[in-house]
């Protein structure tokens, strides 16, 4: 399963780990997701849903 938030839709970064001796090696920057259960005012049940931690802090924009 792909590392995804459900409402932001963001993925994992590519980026260099950068060495002492300034040797670059490719790393993985991978995106904070937790799994949460909210309120679905559309559905009127309580949904299980991966998100990462910035949409957890903005998450009454989101009408789910």
């Amino acid at each position: 399963m792909v590392k995804k938030c459900m409402l932001t839709h963001k993925q994992s970064n590519n980026g260099y780990k950068i060495s002492h001796s300034h040797v670059r090696t490719k790393k993985i920057q991978n995106i904070n997701l937790q799994t949460k259960k909210i309120w679905s005012y559309k559905q009127k049940r309580w949904i299980k849903i991966k998100i990462c931690t910035k949409a957890m802090k903005s998450l009454h924009k989101f009408k789910i």
